[in-house]
């Protein structure tokens, strides 16, 4: 588990794939940018998972991206799936960012009456 500047906890787990440096890096930098939408204030935890599938696959080498994010408690999901390994981490991160888009207002009217 590891902690970026901003307070957010993101726990990485790889499934036969390397998670050398650069690709940790890569995630952290997708998810803090997610991060700096609530600011220091909200508690955020990124799990995320990236590997390869188990299953046989007929076109050559298939990737995929796992996040459950959890922020104040509520659980935001997104997974794809992609030729490309570093693509599909960019599709969930973009996924995340449409959930959150539709709910931020509610946690800032949420945090404004407290």
């Amino acid at each position: 588990m590891r902690y970026n500047g901003d307070g957010m906890k993101i726990d990485i787990r790889a499934n036969r794939v390397v998670l050398n440096v650069p690709l940790r890096t890569f995630i952290e930098e997708k998810l803090e940018d997610i991060a700096r939408r609530f600011g220091p204030s909200h508690e955020v935890h990124a799990q995320v998972e990236v590997g390869i599938p188990s299953g046989r696959h007929h076109s050559g080498a298939i990737h995929y991206a796992e996040v459950n994010l959890t922020v104040d408690g509520r659980l935001f999901r997104a997974e794809a799936i992609h030729h490309d390994l570093h693509s599909a981490i960019v599709e969930v991160k973009d996924d995340l960012k449409v959930q959150l888009q539709k709910i931020k207002g509610k946690f800032i009217r949420k945090n404004k009456k407290t």
